[in-house]
């Protein structure tokens, strides 16, 4: 057996044990501010449990998972770590909303070279912001250090969520009709996606992330946390039928808006039912972007499609607007020509 006083231990290696310690004692209390119904345990267990809630008569889990991508080394890159744990939680339940799903808890996974608990902590700060304003509890997760897997100072996350919505009650888009309107929902920025064009836009045009944007700057501008739809859509959900919805997310409004669109019909957008935002203004122009590429990559303003019965759309852009969104009329559902698309931007 090696001699104690020159044995290697696992911090020789580039894993602190303490450092890890350190951050769970750290997370507690941001886990601990997010607990609602259905918490069983505190942070710390092998496994975390949740209880469904009773007053479900038949109750339909839906889970789903994701990462934040290449936002990610933008925030890196510029030191700006208190947000993007929000958009990892927005990009998971706001994927479960669609079908009307109610979030109930959520789990990351944090992997780094070297554990900067500092970093870390402000990191899952925004989980937990994230959580709150889904109304889900942060309830576990997994924190690994890999020494060699990653430069000093990169790191990775991703993260799950379970939801739960009534049987009788699930959204799936076999509701969608023809005479249907789209109902956008504004997005608060390029949220999750498309961060691989807008790191090259950025070398391209050779830009100053610290320079001023309005009244921020650009890395800020361009780090702005995904909106998180969960509370005003289930909201809404309780006075409205919605026949369907849909996240924009990678690929942009054809890419996300057909998912929900039964086979012989048709989403139309209207093009010019509302204004391109300035970052995304600002990343067409100084990438030379086509208006196709742009569609097809970014939300370009819009996180969240709503499919509603015309007769409905008055009532769900006022009780969105009352709280605190920005909704809009975007397009209609018609039939489809044989052969074409599900989307058509006009």
């Amino acid at each position: 057996m090696a001699d104690s006083n020159s044995g290697l231990t696992y911090r020789d290696a580039g894993v602190d044990i303490d450092a890890g310690e350190s951050l769970v004692d750290a997370i507690k209390p941001i886990a601990r501010a997010t607990r609602r119904a259905g918490c069983m345990d505190d942070l710390g267990g092998f496994g975390a449990m949740f209880q469904v809630p009773q007053d479900y008569k038949e109750p339909i889990l839906v889970s789903g998972t994701d990462g934040v991508g290449t936002k990610l080394r933008l925030a890196i890159d510029s030191g700006i770590h208190n947000t993007i744990g929000i958009d990892l939680v927005a990009m998971c339940v706001n994927d479960i909303l669609v079908q009307g799903a109610e979030p109930l808890f959520f789990l990351d996974y944090f992997a780094t070279g070297r554990l900067d608990v500092s970093t870390a902590t402000r990191i899952v700060g925004g989980i937990g912001e994230g959580c709150k304003q889904a109304g889900a509890a942060l309830i576990g997760g997994e924190t690994a250090e890999m020494p060699g897997m990653y430069a000093d100072g990169d790191y990775d996350l991703a993260g799950f969520c379970v939801g739960v919505v009534e049987k009788s009650a699930l959204i799936d888009g076999s509701a969608v009709r023809e005479g249907d309107v789209l109902v956008a929902l504004a997005s608060s920025g390029p949220h999750s996606n498309g961060y691989s064009l807008i790191r090259k836009v950025i070398e391209v045009a050779n830009a100053d992330l610290e320079q001023k944007f309005g009244e921020t700057t650009l890395a800020h501008a361009l780090l702005e946390p995904t909106r998180i739809y969960v509370k005003p859509v289930l909201n809404l959900l309780q006075s409205v039928e919605l026949h369907a919805l849909a996240h924009i997310t990678g690929g942009g409004l054809s890419g996300n808006i057909c998912r929900v669109i039964p086979d012989g019909l048709c989403a139309v957008v209207e093009r010019a039912s509302w204004d391109l935002p300035d970052v995304f203004a600002w990343l067409q122009d100084n990438g030379n972007i086509a208006d196709d590429e742009m569609l097809n990559t970014f939300n370009c303003g819009m996180g969240m499609v709503l499919v509603v019965a015309a007769e409905d759309a008055p009532a769900v852009i006022k009780n969105l607007e009352s709280q605190g969104e920005q909704a809009w009329l975007a397009g209609r559902i018609e039939q489809a020509a044989p052969g074409s698309e599900r989307v058509r931007i006009a």
